[in-house]
């Protein structure tokens, strides 16, 4: 096992990290823009070290600074938490070439899924069900019309190298397509550096649903459970839980046997996530894309399975055995992405924080990137924390986020809360019915 570990993010996740490293005896080491001076995931860590200004792309974004700190630290290992250059292939390489450990996939297995069109090609050949749509990347308009023809509206419009939701379009008819592809095509080439387009089926009403994998240094992999992550704005997720309201029996077999056979084909090392849309209507699953690193929503599988994520990436990355023998799930857990955003359009809202005080309680747990006094920049996403719970049934669970919300106070910045309120309460998440439609149904209100 290697002895230091630099944490190449920041906020709730760099905070994550540091606690198991630190809690494995192993040195952590934070690196910071200087907007993040004052976070306490700075403080938490042994070391930490100044990496440049507030801009991500100078920063957390900048793989020399990065290295150039793990030199000067002498860290032996680096993991890149979510986001930022978690999934960039070329970074990994660049750590191992540099002599040090990459707590992450094969840089192999990140660059053949950071493709989705490969990635689907990929899984389609590992017998992973994969929606109807292209092969390849759609060239122009008239060709994404024919193709679209062909699919069978409604066709999701989507940046082959994206995520995050960012040029994502449902349409439904010929002219929709048309502008959709133009936009897609302009965000794609702007926030990805590639104009790559695929079209897919898309499913009306879908859940969206992942299973969570670890592949161990012998080369198994094993599949943790699934995560229904249909709650989502913008296409991008705001509620998790596990295990899923709208999975079960012969269903969940499949998507968990499944979701390791992806592990499998591309010799997946560490933690990651086989993202699936579930059809509720024929009880059908397709393969959607496959995250390579730690999700945002970890928590909730940790919760009900006992096991710390982070750890197994630590040991899995130096060649070690994991810490648990066998997967039993207990409960059910739920987490609320706490935003500072309004909870009404969802639009970012920066500031000091003047108020932080959270929940405490049995079953509740807080991941947080802020404290009280701290200001939120628009440097970086507005998460503010991860309010996690974990109960005996769904409905205990349901009922426990509620208390913990309203327990909640921040006063500064603009945050969610009072959405998640809403939501907790609204029927359709109440009796777990919800699909990737629910918030846009509850704002049309």
């Amino acid at each position: 096992m290697f002895e230091s570990v630099l944490v190449a993010n920041r906020g709730e996740i760099a905070s994550r990290i540091i606690h198991t490293v630190r809690a494995m005896g192993l040195k952590a080491i934070a690196v910071y823009s200087e907007a993040d001076a004052d976070l306490p995931f700075v403080a938490e860590a042994d070391e930490a070290i100044l990496i440049g200004p507030p801009q991500p792309a100078r920063s957390y974004l900048d793989a020399p600074r990065i290295l150039e700190a793990a030199r000067r630290t002498n860290a032996q290992a680096v993991h890149p938490g979510y986001g930022f250059l978690s999934e960039n292939a070329a970074f990994a390489r660049q750590v191992i070439d540099a002599g040090l450990v990459w707590i992450g996939p094969p840089p192999l297995a990140i660059a053949r899924m950071g493709d989705k069109i490969n990635a689907r090609n990929l899984m389609k050949e590992a017998g992973v069900p994969v929606a109807p749509g292209v092969w390849e990347p759609v060239p122009d308009a008239d060709t994404a019309a024919e193709e679209a023809e062909r699919i069978g509206y409604p066709v999701m419009v989507k940046a082959a190298a994206g995520g995050g939701g960012i040029g994502m379009a449902a349409v439904r008819d010929e002219t929709g397509l048309r502008a959709a592809f133009e936009t897609a095509r302009t965000r794609a080439e702007r926030f990805f550096g590639s104009a790559d387009i695929l079209l897919e089926r898309y499913v009306e009403r879908a859940r969206h649903v992942e299973v969570q994998i670890l592949g161990l240094a012998d080369g198994t992999v094993v599949a943790l459970g699934e995560r229904d992550c249909s709650v989502q704005r913008r296409h991008q997720k705001v509620a998790e839980e596990t295990p899923s309201p709208g999975v079960a029996g012969e269903l969940r077999e499949r998507m968990l046997a499944a979701a390791v056979r992806a592990g499998e084909a591309i010799g997946y090392r560490g933690a990651g996530t086989v993202e699936c849309l579930v059809d509720p209507a024929t009880k059908d699953f397709f393969f959607l894309e496959m995250n390579t690193r730690l999700q945002v929503e970890h928590p909730v599988t940790e919760l009900v399975t006992g096991i710390d994520l982070v750890e197994q990436q630590l040991l899995v990355a130096a060649g070690e055995p994991v810490s648990f023998t066998a997967v039993e799930p207990r409960g059910h857990a739920i987490e609320l992405r706490v935003y500072a955003e309004d909870p009404v359009r969802f639009l970012p809202g920066p500031g000091e924080i003047r108020v932080w005080e959270e929940p405490v309680g049995d079953g509740i747990r807080i991941d947080a990137g802020y404290a009280e006094g701290n200001t939120v920049t628009p440097h970086y996403d507005p998460l503010l924390a991860k309010l996690c719970v974990h109960a005996d049934t769904r409905d205990d669970a349901v009922r426990r986020a509620r208390a913990a919300v309203g327990a909640f106070r921040i006063e500064g910045p603009k945050t969610n809360l009072p959405f998640l309120a809403e939501l907790l309460d609204h029927p359709e998440f109440a009796d777990g019915s919800y699909d990737t439609g629910l918030v846009g149904r509850m704002r049309e209100r």
